[in-house]
């Protein structure tokens, strides 16, 4: 019988909290800054940032404005689907470009898809012809964003 390895998430300490912090104020900023601000080595602040990164802790990417760049329709798609097979009907419905966002739940709904789209076209082209048409998804309910009250990236 093989054995499982599970790892247990490591502590992170006040310095590590610090360079988060600082990242996520300002995802450019040098090792050497984040040194200065927090008055350790860069060294340190490097080695420490290698290893969130390696421990899948943290992760710096671009975060696009969706409306800036001409998707001006949001909404989350409540689904429900075949219980049997819901892992592959999740990995089937991420993988369409629209999706942001994926998440299996309990509740009403199997899984929540939040979707970026062009339009109203965009989003009902999305529904009736690439969601509609993944095997297992039984039924849905979309509901639209009106306004982005408040969004964060921890």
């Amino acid at each position: 019988m093989k054995r499982q390895v599970v790892t247990v998430p490591r502590e992170l300490d006040d310095t590590d909290h610090q360079i988060i912090a600082a990242l996520k104020e300002d995802g450019r900023m040098s090792f050497a800054q984040i040194a200065q601000q927090l008055d350790v080595s860069p060294g340190m602040v490097r080695q420490r940032y290698l290893q969130l990164v390696a421990d899948g802790i943290l992760q710096v990417v671009a975060i696009t404005n969706p409306t800036r760049m001409g998707y001006n329709m949001m909404a989350i798609i409540g689904v429900r689907a075949d219980g049997n097979r819901l892992r592959e009907i999740a990995h089937r419905i991420a993988a369409f470009p629209e999706v942001t966002y994926l998440v299996l739940c309990t509740g009403s709904y199997d899984m929540l898809v939040e979707v970026i789209c062009r339009d109203n076209t965009h989003l009902l082209q999305f529904l009736t012809d690439c969601l509609s048409a993944v095997d297992g998804v039984r039924n849905t309910e979309t509901f639209t964003y009106l306004e982005i009250v408040k969004e964060t990236y921890l």
